[in-house]
């Protein structure tokens, strides 16, 4: 998204080549950056592509593109080249003009919508465990993703894909019914998804017993998991809940209202939400339609054991099993009727899954079939792939000794926030209520944070201690920003309203206008990109920014009536900004700390 000042450097550059080398260059061949910190300017624009029609040197052809920019724009103040490349340094007078009157703007940061709906489908449990640390990741990438794309201007819609049939269900089903004693939450005193999770581990320490007791007893390892009575059991459960069996289906529904219960407490935590819940166990027979419609057009084809299949070795990948020979669904076959049925109820012209990347070859396939069967809303599917989130070792015991558990993780952070807090001394004259809601809102942000600041695609290690550093480039870093600039807007009894001031910045006014004018580019690179990153470490670049401004200049004593209002104009952009940007990231931000 270009700015004003950066559109006409782009249609004086053109112009510049045509009035001076008399020859026409695309608009697309003048590229714009912002210019190193290193040298003087603001803008840079590279001068290589222009040699070709100058016949000159970068730097003759850089100076005199510089002459003819600073003769026909009035807001450059001066340039210099350094090889290849032309820094334009703007007049103070402009950034002054950009803060009164854009950033100044009670909309300044908003979009206009753009008339497209799109869904962001995150979170994905399974009904038979609680959520863990890999969910947190998918969690919050899938909220903020859809908090940066409503501020961009769709109409986004959030959904919530729950797994909740299957033979791992019927594991703990069929463990709570065997070892359970009728046990409920509230008897244990544990939220359901934990209890229903203790039951999914009971039940694999069962399945092993009984496994190693037939191998004692002369089976192989492979026969033994397939013939061990628990494992049959439960299959036969499995079978009973397709029939529809009533005393199964009672059971099933209590569990997974339990565990419901359990995971809204998780997700108020996180302070993430969803528009639509989809349950497969309404979707696992959808599909069938689509196989039928594909085989009908030749897109699948069937083998001897009738069982349907698509070949996808022209695209590089091999044959893929979409229906079983008996007629019953795999994943990809309710995939592709769960697709479909998105589309029906929504009509979005774009579908974004967040799932991690250990199903990037899933999606490729899934997206790949609904191409060829021709489906118009094919091409608009993306699958935001993440990695896997690690913790240094021995940082965490989880509940079952093999993945780190959400709710345990909040509890730490939170506690981590607390411990951090008061070594600072930062809660003088707050009561323990205000203090709670602040130890909460500087752990979830200092966890969130973290998370969201890494690239996606990047596997990740928390560290949870060094995530709640004050100093660092973390989340209560930012906080901290924002309660100072906050106190500082308190102290003076702040109003805003733009105001003439001589027109001399120093470098760190005008770095921070410079950083804070760049705030709608960042949310348009996010939203297209699908990156959370990018917007997260903005804010952190802007926070800083703003620290350096505090620590150089003057604010509330400032000499100057209209530098003191021009200054308080510049700190409550930057609140603005910030708070905005922690918002779509799920991030709160306190007014005091």
């Amino acid at each position: 998204m270009a700015t004003s000042i950066q559109q006409t450097l782009i249609e004086q550059t053109v112009r510049a080549v045509k009035e001076l080398y008399n020859a026409e260059i695309p608009v697309s061949q003048v590229t714009l950056q912002e210019t190193r910190k290193e040298f003087e300017g603001q803008i840079t624009i590279v001068t290589f592509p222009v040699t070709r029609f100058s016949k000159k040197s970068p730097e003759q052809t850089g100076t005199e593109i510089g002459e003819y920019l600073q003769s026909n724009i009035a807001e450059i103040s001066g340039f210099n080249i350094i090889k290849g490349f032309l820094n334009i340094s703007l007049a103070d007078s402009y950034w002054i003009d950009l803060l009164n009157n854009t950033l100044l703007r009670a909309d300044y940061g908003q979009f206009p919508s753009n008339g497209k709906r799109l869904m962001v489908e995150y979170s994905s449990p399974n009904t038979n465990k609680p959520l863990h640390l890999g969910h947190i990741r998918n969690n919050l990438l899938g909220y903020s993703v859809a908090e940066i794309l409503k501020a961009y201007g769709y109409d986004v819609v959030k959904a919530n894909l729950v797994n909740d049939r299957g033979i791992h269900i019927c594991k703990s089903m069929l463990a709570w019914q065997k070892f359970g004693n009728g046990e409920t939450p509230e008897s244990a005193n544990l939220k359901g998804d934990h209890l229903v999770g203790k039951y999914y581990v009971i039940f694999d320490k069962e399945y092993k017993k009984e496994t190693e007791g037939l191998v004692a007893a002369g089976q192989t390892e492979e026969e033994a998991k397939k013939h061990a009575p628990l494992i049959k059991e439960a299959q036969e459960m499995l079978r009973k809940w397709e029939a529809g069996d009533e005393e199964v289906i009672a059971l099933w529904k209590t569990m997974n209202t339990w565990v419901y219960a359990g995971f809204e407490k998780t997700y108020r935590q996180l302070g993430v939400d969803f528009d639509k819940y989809y349950y497969e166990s309404n979707t696992y027979l959808l599909g069938k339609d689509i196989i039928q419609e594909g085989l009908d057009s030749g897109v699948f084809f069937k083998k001897e054991d009738n069982s349907v299949w698509i070949d996808l070795s022209d695209e590089g990948l091999d044959q893929k099993l979409v229906l079983r020979g008996d007629g019953t669904s795999v994943y990809i076959t309710q995939d592709l009727g769960t697709a479909q049925l998105k589309y029906d109820e929504f009509g979005m012209n774009e579908s974004i899954y967040v799932v991690g990347n250990e199903q990037d070859y899933h999606f490729k396939v899934l997206f790949l079939i609904l191409k060829k069967l021709g489906k118009s809303w094919a091409d608009g599917l993306f699958h935001l792939s993440y990695g896997m989130v690690d913790l240094p070792s021995g940082k965490m015991k989880s509940r079952e000794g093999t993945v780190v558990d959400a709710d345990d993780l909040m509890v730490e952070m939170i506690e981590t926030a607390q411990a951090r807090t008061e070594e600072l001394g930062k809660t003088e004259g707050l009561t323990e209520e205000a203090k709670a809601e602040l130890y909460d809102t500087i752990g979830m942000g200092a966890l969130k944070y973290f998370l969201l600041k890494v690239d996606p695609k990047k596997r990740l290690l928390f560290d949870p201690n060094e995530s709640v550093d004050f100093q660092g480039h973390t989340g209560p870093f930012i906080q901290y920003t924002h309660a100072r600039i906050k106190s500082v807007l308190r102290k003076a009894t702040y109003t805003s309203g733009a105001v003439a001031v001589p027109p001399v910045l120093s470098v760190f006014e005008r770095d921070l206008i410079q950083s804070l004018a760049n705030y709608p580019t960042i949310i348009e690179a996010s939203a297209k990109e699908f990156s959370p990153a990018q917007l997260a470490n903005y804010v952190y670049d802007v926070a800083k920014l703003y620290n350096k401004f505090y620590h150089e200049e003057t604010i509330l004593k400032a000499e100057d009536s209209e530098v003191k209002a021009f200054r308080l104009n510049l700190s409550a952009t930057a609140a603005k900004v910030i708070s905005e940007s922690m918002r779509m990231l799920g991030i709160a931000v306190p007014e005091q700390m």
